[in-house]
């Protein structure tokens, strides 16, 4: 491939796996679109990331945390502890309009007393002539 290239990016990354996985990651992000840093010099898109790695024109942690992001299935979203969110029922400023609310509980038999008066009646059938 290229010899010269990757004995250059041992000094940016020390282990030969995580350059591997590096470029390869950067050569599918060129394939995709990304553009590049570097001159092209009709070189292929590996040879292409090799350089740039080579050259630091992209930071080796950079890409492995893009890496590392694209391979991701699930991204922890940093959200509002429910403690810290009021809540809607709070006691807080009390207007002169507000009224007292009492809430009546019910049973099982009473609310399905109350269901069957909102059925419609049953439909007679009709009379045979």
């Amino acid at each position: 491939m290229a010899r010269v290239t990757v004995e250059d990016c041992i000094d940016k990354v020390e282990n030969r796996f995580e350059l591997v996985l590096l470029a390869s990651h950067r050569a599918r992000m060129i394939s995709s679109g990304t553009p590049i840093t570097i001159d092209r010099d009709n070189d292929k898109n590996p040879v292409v990331a090799l350089r740039e790695i080579a050259d630091t024109t992209i930071s080796p942690e950079d890409l492995k945390e893009d890496l590392i992001h694209s391979l991701q299935k699930y991204v922890e979203v940093d959200e509002p502890e429910p403690e810290s969110v009021p809540l809607i029922g709070s006691s807080g400023s009390v207007d002169a309009d507000d009224t007292d609310v009492s809430l009546e509980r019910m049973t099982e038999e009473e609310l399905l007393k109350g269901l069957e008066g909102l059925t419609p009646p049953e439909e007679q059938p009709e009379e045979e002539e």
